[in-house]
């Protein structure tokens, strides 16, 4: 997989002859744990230590090229607010996605314990019922602080049939690229034969 530069020449994406799609990623958990940092990571390279909290929802988009598909996926990714002010509206931003990171702060226990009580039942009830998700233990960079041993995070993410448990920092970008290309391949792999 490589990456489809978004400044590239419009005229580029426009000619492409193959095969383009489009995939609903939802990021998932409490306020603070981190979602809105790995999305900027992954899209632009950059990190911002001002916290502000997403209000709602925000959607922001990634072109990939898939070279051995001959196809360009257009990844829609959707930040939800994880306050609880937004819990009745956030259910219908839940529609259509194809797949989740279920985000935690290895640094704050209760937001891991939030993703089996919360945050995977909403994606399982609002979400699509053959979604796929990763489980995401963030802020790997504060290792003075983490709370929450990966042990822990191995043995959730096989609980919840998760596909994946990786350990991110969306500080220094400690396998932000992993995860996203991770929840996208294993989504492609499972719906080939709807996309053929």
């Amino acid at each position: 997989m490589t990456e489809f530069n978004q400044n590239r020449d419009k005229k580029e994406q426009n000619n492409f002859k193959g095969r383009k799609f489009a995939l609903k990623i939802t990021l998932l958990g409490n306020p603070a744990v981190g979602k809105t940092s790995l999305i900027d990571k992954y899209i632009t390279g950059t990190f911002k230590t001002n916290y502000q909290p997403t209000l709602g929802v925000n959607i922001l988009t990634k072109d990939i090229k898939l070279e051995e598909e001959n196809s360009i996926i257009r990844l829609l990714l959707w930040d939800l607010a994880g306050q609880e002010k937004y819990e009745l509206t956030r259910k219908m931003f839940f529609q259509g996605s194809a797949g989740s990171l279920l985000v935690y702060d290895l640094t704050r226990y209760s937001t891991f314990e939030s993703i089996s009580s919360k945050w995977l039942e909403d994606f399982k009830r609002y979400g699509r019922t053959d979604g796929e998700y990763i489980l995401i233990g963030n802020k790997s960079d504060l290792k003075d602080l983490i709370k929450v041993p990966s042990e822990e995070g191995k043995r959730l993410s096989q609980e919840i049939k998760a596909v994946d448990f990786i350990e991110t920092s969306a500080k220094s970008g400690e396998n932000v690229e992993n995860a996203f290309r991770k929840l996208v391949s294993k989504i492609l792999n499972k719906n080939r034969n709807k996309l053929e």
